[in-house]
């Protein structure tokens, strides 16, 4: 299990993080959420032990992330790792060997074949995303105990991003990893992540199940015969609202069951609900926090 329990961290004498509170059950996987330059990449540079926060820790079952013993079982992948032009897909696999023995030199040959991609070819010719691919494959052919992904889907095709949510399951199911993967691209975390954090206002604003997180919200359309008050609105708890004209859409919290009864008691022509996207609940979080 990840423990972090980090109290403050700065760079640049400018205060990034601080009050940050969550876990990660073992065989999980959480995705970390957040506007741009909210701290994402900081945490988990910080949760690999890359950064040492200025007050607080991270721990790994039970045991501070600075020790070596316990780096040797975690695999973090930066959203910028470093790459020489004429290093081939060989030459970093034997790089990464000398940190990581047990690095799995089989299992990277037949994931740079699912990505179509030659381990002998120079990293120059190579886009960004496909050197993303080299390091993915990379990553999951240390078959790690705690896998940290920045970014992993920057520069991916559809194709490409399906093919690593597919080995990402795999390494959970088959070796127990526990997985925090970042990433903008929310839909796709939608489809596999059990758990979320999202990271707003240099802390973490809320996390936990993202099932039971989205089941907070609930979205309707209302049509009304004619143009409404809005103060007809104002004894709920309203997240999110758009009036165009005799039309309303809005974003409640609470019981979707009596939100909807207190809706019926508007007297609209028509309602729907909606099914709120993973995206659109992180829109709502984002907008609920700022004015």
């Amino acid at each position: 299990m990840i423990s972090v329990n980090i109290n403050s961290h700065h760079l640049g004498g400018n205060l990034i993080l601080e009050d940050i509170t969550m876990t990660v059950p073992d065989g999980k996987i959480l995705g970390l959420v957040g506007t741009n330059g909210s701290g994402k990449s900081t945490l988990l540079r910080l949760m690999s032990g890359v950064y040492v926060p200025d007050s607080g820790s991270v721990q790994y079952d039970g045991k501070d992330v600075t020790i070596p013993a316990v780096r040797e079982n975690i695999f973090f992948l930066p959203d910028d790792p470093f790459f020489a032009g004429q290093t081939t897909g060989t030459g970093i696999f034997d790089i990464y060997k000398t940190f990581y023995p047990n690095l799995d030199r089989e299992l990277y040959r037949t994931l740079l074949s699912r990505f179509k991609l030659d381990e002998k070819a120079h990293q120059r010719n190579f886009s960004k995303g496909m050197r993303r691919q080299f390091y993915i494959a990379l990553a999951l052919s240390a078959r790690p105990k705690y896998l940290l992904l920045d970014e992993a889907f920057d520069g991916l095709d559809a194709f490409t991003k399906k093919t690593v949510i597919e080995e990402i399951n795999r390494s959970v199911e088959e070796n127990g990893s526990t997985v925090v993967i970042s990433s903008h691209a929310l839909s796709e975390l939608e489809t596999f992540c059990d758990l979320y954090a999202l990271i707003e206002g240099q802390t973490v604003k809320s996390h936990g199940s993202l099932e039971e997180h989205a089941a907070k919200y609930s979205r309707y359309t209302l049509a009304f015969t004619e143009a409404p008050d809005p103060a007809i609105f104002s004894h709920l708890n309203v997240r999110d609202i758009d009036f165009r004209g005799k039309f309303v859409t809005v974003t409640l919290e609470g019981d979707a069951e009596k939100l909807y009864e207190s809706l019926l008691a508007l007297n609209p022509a028509v309602i729907d609900r909606e099914k709120l996207s993973f995206e659109d609940v992180f829109i709502t979080d984002v907008k609920g926090g700022r004015s």
